[in-house]
């Protein structure tokens, strides 16, 4: 695996620690509060729209994945688990796409 200076993954490479260690991880340092994976972001108030957007700008650096379509549905960002979801498939197209 390849990071760079700024802590950002090259892409195509494999970050350190799973999804869900990372995004709890990033949620922890923007918002300060430790959360779940179960637990709904967007009604508990630690995540709002535009706070979803940076998370689909980390989601798609951190793991080298595209997010575009109807997969920008608030839905995809409630929890944890469905970021997870969300990432797991986007490699899945992504190497069935490539031949991997």
């Amino acid at each position: 695996m390849t990071i760079s200076t700024d802590g950002r993954t090259e892409p195509g490479a494999q970050p350190e620690g799973g999804v869900e260690q990372q995004v709890l991880e990033f949620l922890l340092t923007r918002t300060k509060i430790a959360c779940t994976v179960e637990q709904d972001l967007f009604a508990s108030g630690l995540v709002s729209s535009l706070f979803a957007m940076e998370l689909v700008v980390f989601l798609e650096k951190r793991f080298a994945v595209t997010i575009g379509g109807a997969d920008l549905r608030l839905d995809n960002f409630r929890t944890v688990n469905n970021m997870i979801a969300l990432v797991a498939r986007l490699r899945e197209e992504k190497a069935g796409a490539s031949g991997e």
